[in-house]
């Protein structure tokens, strides 16, 4: 098991195309969750180590959870090839399943762009994932189509966070998407595009601000 000692471990997980690349944030003892977050699209530069990535592991580890990320398949030093999205659910499992075995706490996931379209495929039926948090919800992006038909079964807690001039999505049909959603959820929009640029300190706060108002209700 990583030390809880070290503030950040590099490691690697075993995926089901070979090792996945990865990074843990460690957490407190006393840590009630533990987090999950997904990259963007690895053929257009994402990795773990993208900035709205990062700005969404600190805003989760703030509550001294251990948090994971992890470059998919073909990125970075993980192994295997790109799979447009397919074999990358299986790699977000991967990633789960790790959690669940070095910390049997409930987890958190959040995803950017394409990290949240294969991410929340995964963690929505997932019953160990507790709060999903969709950062910059692709609806089409360069030619690629995205569908969050399956959100409609999905009941967990969800907050659906966006740049309120975010060009992969535009205000109308992510509203009808979010509408179709089951409840409970919540759609925030702050300043900025995709990448929430020059507002990453924004969308960490309203993150935080979520996370908050969510694990101070009653179970």
């Amino acid at each position: 098991m990583p030390s809880t000692h070290a503030a950040i471990q590099s490691l690697f997980i075993e995926g089901p195309a070979g090792r996945l690349e990865a990074l843990l944030n460690a957490g407190a003892p006393e840590a009630t969750h533990a987090g999950l977050v997904c990259h963007p699209h690895p053929l257009f530069g994402g990795t773990m180590h993208n900035k709205v990535v990062f700005h969404a592991m600190k805003a989760l580890h703030a509550f001294g959870f251990p948090v994971l990320r992890f470059n998919f398949r073909g990125a970075g030093l993980s192994q295997g090839s790109h799979d447009e999205g397919h074999g990358e659910q299986e790699d977000v499992r991967a990633a789960l399943a790790w959690l669940k075995h070095q910390f049997g706490l409930p987890l958190i996931f959040a995803g950017f762009s394409f990290g949240t379209a294969v991410g929340t495929r995964v963690a929505c039926p997932d019953p160990d994932v507790r709060a999903i948090i969709s950062l910059g919800t692709p609806v089409a992006a360069e030619g690629r189509a995205y569908s969050f038909d399956f959100l409609k079964d999905c009941h967990k807690p969800k907050l659906f966070l966006s740049g309120d001039h975010d060009e992969f999505g535009p205000h109308e049909e992510l509203e009808r998407i979010i509408a179709n959603a089951a409840d409970p959820k919540e759609l925030v929009f702050v300043p900025g595009d995709h990448y929430f640029a020059g507002h990453l300190e924004e969308m960490r706060l309203t993150i935080e601000s979520w996370l908050a108002e969510l694990l101070s209700r009653p179970r």
